[in-house]
């Protein structure tokens, strides 16, 4: 039978860093993401692209509104374990780096 969703909070808890007494790294707020679930999703697969866990909390009452609508209106709190945060905000923060058509002739 499936997960029914549960199988991808399983992954990244199995990704999650753990400290040297076997505990959890604590989550560390990275970034408020409002509006459009999209770039919800774009930014937690751009951190789990470089090895960044990422977990969101829906303020509010925007799990209600994810449950009846599909999206939580008002946003989704980001959080990273705290040993990762800058890193992730490097990564979010970096300038996209497009190839020059010309040196890919050579």
């Amino acid at each position: 039978m499936a997960d029914w969703g549960f199988g991808k909070k399983k992954k990244i808890m199995d990704k999650w860093p753990k400290k040297e007494d076997g505990e959890m790294v604590a989550p560390a707020f990275l970034m408020h993401a409002g509006g459009n679930p999209l770039d919800t999703e774009i930014t937690l697969s751009l951190l789990e692209a470089y090895g960044v866990p990422a977990v969101c909390q829906y303020p509010n009452d925007g799990e209600f509104g994810k449950l009846i609508i599909g999206y939580a209106a008002g946003g989704v709190d980001i959080f990273v374990p705290e040993t990762q945060l800058e890193e992730a905000k490097d990564i979010l923060s970096a300038e996209i780096v497009e190839d020059d058509p010309e040196e890919l002739k050579d």
